[in-house]
């Protein structure tokens, strides 16, 4: 449904709802082989103005939201995303049913915002990661260590101690997070805690240091508590890989998006796609 105000179109042959519009219209017709409509008592005919989508002196901007699902019973990694199209196109929005998918920006001022498709042989292609600063513990880019056998330092830099490998996996960069511990067997007895980014890796020793002034990444405004924390003795130590350094792509059954295209110009959209494989847990 749109966001604005917007003019729902029924088509008799078809007995349906074929279309929404931006304009908001008094009454339409079609006659003549032209299209006709009426705004504040004004007579408007459509389709003759080399000026496209401006509608009563309001110029809009040419949109399309689609859905891509191969194999609607199949978790997958939507890893790319591209379309054929005589000019250039922006994604403004791109979700699953699992979470939200980002792509990469220019960063360029005015249009910060503006995704960033590049031409090869014709088709414009971009490559699609997680959203900076998602936290979804189900995920495949959360990796749990152990117990804290361990935790020493100065408040800054914290040392944690294992008496297992930590292994090769976890490396400088990645975010860890603790959970106290209880009972027998132990379960977790509390939320997530935020420990500070990995500095230093020592996976024989099985012993790292965590910078706890480091910002968690998935609450980045600033004055909200969200400095690293030491954890305690005992706790339950886990991390995150960076889910834009990995790239994993949007998960889910299905991915949803939508394009925009703010010329004002004749243009055409002939395809979308994207590089889907299947997620194995």
């Amino acid at each position: 449904m749109p966001k604005d105000p917007a003019t729902l179109s029924y088509a008799e042959d078809v007995k349906g709802w074929p279309s929404f519009y931006s304009y908001l219209a008094e009454y339409m017709i079609g006659m003549n082989g032209f299209f006709y409509s009426f705004n504040n008592g004004n007579l408007y005919r459509h389709n003759v103005n080399e000026t496209r989508n401006n509608y009563y002196g309001v110029q809009y901007n040419s949109t399309i939201t689609g859905v891509i699902n191969i194999e609607p019973k199949t978790i997958k990694l939507f890893k790319t995303m591209s379309y054929e199209s005589d000019d250039a196109w922006n994604c403004t929005s791109l979700f699953t049913d699992l979470g939200t998918g980002s792509m990469p920006g220019d960063g360029i001022p005015p249009n910060s915002l503006q995704t960033w498709f590049v031409q090869k042989e014709g088709e414009w292609f971009t490559f699609l990661r997680e959203t900076e600063g998602t936290r979804d513990y189900r995920d495949r880019n959360v990796n749990g260590i152990g117990s804290a056998s361990q935790v020493y330092g100065a408040p800054t830099v914290t040392y944690i101690v294992f008496t297992v490998q930590v292994g090769s996996i976890i490396s400088v960069g990645d975010y860890i997070y603790s959970t106290p511990l209880a009972g027998t067997p132990p379960v977790a007895t509390g939320d997530p805690v935020y420990v500070g980014q990995v500095t230093e890796v020592n996976a024989v020793g099985g012993v790292f240091n965590a910078n706890t002034l480091g910002i968690d990444p998935a609450i980045p405004e600033p004055g909200t508590g969200n400095l690293g924390v030491a954890p305690a003795q005992g706790d339950f130590i886990f991390y995150f890989k960076d889910v834009v350094a990995e790239s994993h792509g949007a998960r889910g059954y299905f991915m949803q998006f939508t394009l925009e295209n703010t010329t004002t110009t004749p243009v055409e959209l002939f395809a979308v796609g994207s590089s889907v494989m299947k997620s194995f847990p």
